[in-house]
């Protein structure tokens, strides 16, 4: 099959080297598309910049376009002799950020990447000209998965013994068939996802050592925060909660309004306590609305851009 990268960017696959967290070098794999301002897209709990699949082309008529794998995920490095710290996607992002770009940005982000966003527009706002994010757990009350419970409770060494095994490429048939079944659940419409995205969806799973282990850990991070914030307890989360008045960007909220997930009335919450907030339901989309309602969010990206007075 095609590789994906190739097909997407002009120059294919690109690399850069930052200092993560715990002060290490770091390869961060990304593509870019598009010549002008600078428009990033940040991905999901368990993705990779596949997700955006579909926003790449149109966007990139208009920007320049920048898809990156967050450490630890797709194709960039997965340490696995060192733990990761709470709070560390934001931190590498900021650095990301600043190595490719010298202006302000557009972030546009799903998911886990749209919480990552709202603590970058909260600690470091020079950095965001606009805001989109999409189904952020930012309210969230628990791991919305079985299976991503079941990744937090397990010890995070058998989880790497397992991966250093090979088993997710032993049983690779296996793995893409738990990923189809996951992802038409998200899904509005389940027939639009095709063997090709399974297929590259759960490439990084199957042919990367250290991703099965990398996924638990964070997942291991994400139930902490919510049962400390549940018990009263200082978290990352609990600040991000706490300081979205502090967001002062132009910002818009989607929301599939069938997401089961994380519901639509997060993101009315979300909306009154953002004080340049737009929001904006949308409908027939589940939690996955990057890939099930691509049309819809690839438009409502382009007019919130051009009614804040950023594309012309």
């Amino acid at each position: 099959m095609k590789d994906w990268w190739q097909s997407q960017f002009p120059q294919g696959r690109q690399s850069l080297i930052i200092t993560d967290a715990n002060g290490y070098p770091v390869r961060i794999a990304y593509g870019e598309k598009g010549t002008g301002k600078p428009l990033f897209f940040f991905h999901g709990a368990g993705s990779w910049s596949y997700n955006w699949r579909y926003s790449i082309p149109p966007l990139s008529k208009y920007f320049r376009v920048i898809c990156f794998d967050a450490k630890g995920y797709g194709f960039s490095e997965k340490p696995l002799s060192r733990r990761e710290q709470n709070g560390h996607l934001v931190i590498e992002s900021e650095r990301i950020i600043r190595t490719l770009c010298d202006e302000p940005v557009v972030i546009v982000a799903e998911s886990l990447g749209g919480l990552v966003a709202l603590a970058l527009a909260q600690e470091y706002p020079e950095l965001i000209a606009r805001l989109v994010v999409v189904n952020v757990p930012i309210f969230a009350q628990r791991l919305p998965h079985w299976a991503m419970w079941l990744l937090s409770q397990i010890p995070l060494e058998i989880v790497q013994t397992v991966d250093a095994l090979r088993v997710t490429q032993m049983f690779a048939p296996v793995v893409r068939e738990m990923m189809a079944i996951e992802r038409r659940g998200v899904l509005f419409d389940p027939s639009t996802l095709t063997e090709e995205d399974v297929y590259w969806m759960t490439y990084p799973l199957i042919e990367f050592p250290g991703t099965l282990a990398k996924i638990s850990e964070e997942l291991q991070i994400a139930i902490k925060q919510i049962e400390q914030l549940q018990s009263n307890k200082p978290t990352l989360l609990g600040k991000i909660q706490n300081n979205l008045h502090a967001i002062k960007c132009p910002t818009l909220i989607l929301w599939g309004e069938h997401d089961s997930w994380f519901p639509a009335s997060d993101g009315v919450k979300l909306h009154q306590l953002i004080p340049k907030a737009k929001l904006k339901i949308l409908p027939n989309c589940c939690h996955d609305a990057s890939s099930g309602a691509n049309e819809a969010v690839n438009k409502a990206i382009i007019e919130f851009l051009r009614d804040t007075d950023f594309l012309s």
